[in-house]
């Protein structure tokens, strides 16, 4: 007998049908472990993780419903298709399993052929949806591939003096930053939050790593650049899809700073040894075009930083907003915690003093800038 690719195990408490199940299974060519009870199916499945679970309804203490239950609601056996074998004739009952994730059922006195069918059948369709699934994943490998190509790294531009900790909640994200080294200890950056955190967002970010080194100008203000890049989002984006923005010019050499946001969370800035919050208003990018963006400018002296965020590194605080006092005080804190440390260490421990072992819900970027 040619051997099949699938691995089964078989829940059920009758020894006469364990003996019937074995017989059928083999004889098709399946792998086949058993278990007399729930208790026991579930250890075995979490060890054997089998392709396939055949489980009876009927057994003493807990019941194949509440087997399942429990194999649905642990991770490591969610996904193991499982059919039922049951002498329940009822439809209700049928119905239930089925509502409780299970995606078949088998009824007693059992049928050799139609056992060895539906056990094939679920058993194709689960290798189907997994090389679906697995394609899936290689292009969005791509996809993140392509999007962190597009980001700026602090090893290519030293003069620059940043740090990242970039952290999207999917494949790919839908934050976004940019930095420019113009030369003569100008820099400017950008950060970017599109509305949403599925992968329609992600593919935004192309475009505006293209604007941003279109308008980006050392001789206009970060407001005229916001602006131009306004004008272009509203007409190329859905009306749907906006996107907060934070933009900071750095003049090392003049000791300025300027800084322009587009409804973006306010920037952390570490000057003269304390920390404070720098707020603006601003509309975000991508909803009207006739938007005027304001600038704030001020003194940019050597130890001073910059540390600019998006939203989703207050999810860390007890799945908080970015604009709860709670964040905000913790923000400011945690920088002036880390003033001393060098600015790479100081933008890691920042990120996981919020993030911690959790992963997010929303994508993450900390940008550190030191002057």
């Amino acid at each position: 007998m040619e051997q099949q690719t699938g691995r089964i195990l078989v829940v059920d408490d009758e020894p006469m049908n364990i003996l019937v199940l074995k017989g059928l299974l083999g004889n098709a060519g399946f792998m086949s472990s058993f278990a007399s009870n729930g208790p026991e199916g579930l250890e075995r499945a979490r060890v054997e993780r089998p392709d396939l679970v055949l489980l009876d309804v009927m057994m003493p203490g807990e019941s194949g419903f509440d087997t399942c239950r429990k194999l649905k609601a642990d991770p490591a056996t969610a996904g193991i298709p499982v059919i039922f074998i049951t002498c329940l004739g009822e439809m209700s009952n049928k119905l239930a399993g089925l509502d409780m994730g299970a995606v078949d059922y088998i009824t007693k006195p059992f049928n050799s052929a139609e056992v060895v069918a539906r056990v094939r059948s679920h058993l194709e369709f689960q290798r189907r949806n997994s090389r679906i699934i697995d394609a899936q994943a290689s292009r969005l490998n791509q996809v993140q591939a392509a999007q962190m190509a597009l980001l700026a790294r602090p090893e290519n531009l030293p003069e620059a003096r940043f740090a990242v900790y970039f952290l999207p909640v999917l494949e790919a994200g839908g934050d976004f930053y940019e930095v420019l080294d113009f030369g003569y200890g100008r820099t400017a950056y950008f950060l970017a939050d599109v509305s949403g955190h599925d992968l329609g967002a992600s593919f935004i970010t192309s475009s505006l790593k293209a604007l941003f080194r279109q308008h980006a100008d050392p001789g206009k203000p970060p407001s005229a650049t916001l602006a131009a890049m306004n004008r272009i989002l509203c007409a190329i984006t859905p009306e749907e899809v906006y996107l907060t923005a934070a933009c900071l010019y750095v003049d090392r050499t003049q000791g300025r700073y300027t800084l322009c946001s587009a409804g973006h969370p306010p920037v952390a800035a570490q000057q003269g040894g304390a920390v404070s919050l720098l707020e603006l208003d601003g509309t975000p990018l991508g909803m009207f075009e006739d938007v005027a963006f304001t600038a704030r400018q001020g003194l940019a002296r050597p130890g001073d930083r910059f540390f600019l965020y998006t939203d989703g590194l207050a999810d860390g605080v007890g799945r908080g907003f970015v604009t709860s006092e709670q964040f905000r005080q913790r923000i400011v804190q945690s920088c002036a915690r880390m003033a001393a440390l060098p600015l790479a260490q100081a933008v890691e421990t920042i990120a996981a003093d919020f993030c911690g072992a959790e992963r997010p819900t929303d994508d993450v970027v900390l940008l550190g800038v030191d002057v």
